[in-house]
């Protein structure tokens, strides 16, 4: 998975025609970093990957994260879940009943600003 984001990562950079150097300093992370993430040395970590589709809003952070969707994006509007009205760090339930509804989907967040992805698997 990590090839794939690092070659999303790549064509954002080839479609707008940025240096390193220019993608670090529009999106405020150091240009090492992202010679790491281009490199395979390190992982995207979550707040780059926030700051990126912030600074790019043509950038559909399903696109970036797992591949779905397009870019640059098609439609004024993303195609990207919203979150519920609160703040960042809140947590969030639903009131409504998920009787017939199974998770598909966990993501984790770690305080280093990264995440892992698990998917629940087919019985």
């Amino acid at each position: 998975m990590n090839d794939d984001i690092t070659n999303r990562i790549k064509i954002v950079i080839s479609h707008y025609g940025l240096s390193v150097t220019s993608l670090a300093e529009s999106i405020g992370v150091q240009r090492s970093s992202i010679s790491h993430i281009l490199n395979g040395r390190n992982r995207p970590s979550l707040d780059f990957v926030m700051k990126l589709v912030k600074t790019y809003p043509e950038v559909n952070l399903y696109w970036l994260l797992i591949g779905k969707g397009h870019f640059p994006s098609t439609s004024e509007f993303s195609s990207s879940p919203s979150l519920p009205k609160g703040t960042m760090g809140e947590s969030y339930s639903s009131s409504e009943s998920k009787k017939d509804s199974e998770p598909i989907r966990m993501v984790v967040f770690y305080s280093d600003g990264t995440f892992e992805s698990f998917d629940a698997k087919k019985t």
